[in-house]
């Protein structure tokens, strides 16, 4: 006897249903990334001997099988950054980048080093040098001495510009030491501006000439409404520049001009700017009693606190993870150790410091480079459309 073959006709319904249907939408399928996968995702972490997984996933399908989509989109980012000044000096900042990926982070960095402009002496006029210290070796320290000038003020000077009040600030060094004195220093406040511009003269081919100096200013830089009762000087008055034995002297103009680090060094505004990851600290098991003590001593950075838990208990915690510099001390003390204490990086909090050279205020240099990634940005923009 035969089998009779059954054929079952699907519905638009079963046909809409099998369209639409994701396996994700079911109540007892787990959704998101396993803990193992969501761990590598965010987290860089330091093992005994080097750390596992420290670069970022940024493909956007890396994880869709799994129905987690790891694109960088406008409106998350715009709701997850934040940007959190901790500490903030004349000088210094440091400031949380929250929910970047390490590329803008570096993307920071590498202009307040290299595309923020700056004044820095550019050209030195030396009229008398008795000093140990050679006419280049001179400049060279005076091109490094940071000058407290707004650059926003000033225009760069092209090879075919004349020095004006507009792109050069002028300054006179004359110093002495007399004999029978003791050696004597010479700092930076005792370079002088100049707001008439160069008092130079250049040397003259007839006597019929009218003498001309090194700069052609048309306005003194002192009537300007923002060097009237601030004038120009030296980020800092006590910086050395020389040192003179008795009977030597120096005499000097130096020309300052406005340029970027990308340059020359000199014009970089930031004596640093760098960033790390945010430490993470957890502890896998309690440490009690001695060895909560052991593990309070053995971190150089005062990472760890010993809690009270009365009745002569005592146990270890992470006072302090911020200040975790993943010296990995405290996974060093054997194998146990190791498998009980965890160090982490999150991938995607960045603690940046700026430390200024005085020229300008950090916070300003920040918003500075705000701007010029900006205007990157729209460049990239305008090419593409």
């Amino acid at each position: 006897m035969g089998t009779k073959e059954v054929t079952r006709i699907v519905t638009d319904e079963e046909k809409q249903f099998a369209k639409n249907f994701n396996i994700f939408d079911l109540p007892d399928v787990p959704t998101g990334l396993p803990p193992h996968l969501e761990l590598q995702r965010t987290r860089a972490v330091c093992k005994n001997d080097a750390p596992i997984h420290p670069t970022s996933v940024l493909y956007s399908g890396a994880y869709a099988s799994m129905g987690v989509d790891n694109s960088v989109r406008l409106e998350n980012f715009s709701e997850d950054f934040k940007v959190d000044v901790t500490s903030l000096t004349e000088t210094d900042m440091v400031f949380d980048m929250i929910s970047v990926p390490a590329g803008i982070a570096n993307a920071f960095r590498r202009i307040l080093l290299a595309e923020l402009p700056s004044m820095a002496i550019e050209k030195v006029f030396v009229a008398n040098n008795t000093s140990v210290i050679q006419d280049e070796v001179l400049a060279h320290r005076l091109g490094l001495i940071p000058i407290a000038a707004d650059p926003s003020l000033f225009e760069y000077l092209s090879e075919n510009d004349q020095p004006n009040e507009k792109n050069t600030i002028v300054f006179k060094l004359h110093v002495k030491c007399p004999k029978g004195d003791p050696r004597r220093k010479v700092l930076t406040s005792e370079l002088r501006w100049l707001p008439n511009g160069s008092e130079l003269l250049k040397e003259s081919g007839g006597s019929t000439t009218k003498p001309k100096t090194y700069t052609s200013f048309s306005h003194s830089q002192d009537s300007f409404p923002e060097f009237a009762k601030n004038p120009i000087t030296p980020s800092f008055q006590d910086i050395l520049i020389a040192k003179l034995g008795p009977g030597q002297e120096i005499e000097l103009e130096a020309h300052a001009v406005k340029g970027i680090g990308k340059t020359h060094a000199k014009w970089s505004p930031v004596a640093t700017a760098w960033y790390r990851m945010l430490p993470e600290v957890i502890l896998l098991k309690e440490f009690e009693d001695k060895h909560a003590e052991e593990l309070v001593k053995v971190c150089p950075k005062k990472v760890f606190d010993i809690e009270d838990m009365g009745q002569g208990r005592k146990r270890a915690t992470v006072a302090r993870p911020r200040d975790c510099s993943l010296c990995r001390e405290c996974i060093r003390e054997g194998v146990e150790w190791a498998k009980q204490v965890d160090l982490r990086r999150v991938k995607n909090h960045f603690i940046f410091t700026i430390e200024s050279t005085g020229s300008q205020p950090p916070d300003v240099l920040f918003n500075e480079a705000v701007k010029i990634l900006e205007d990157k940005c729209e460049r990239v923009i305008s090419e593409l459309s």
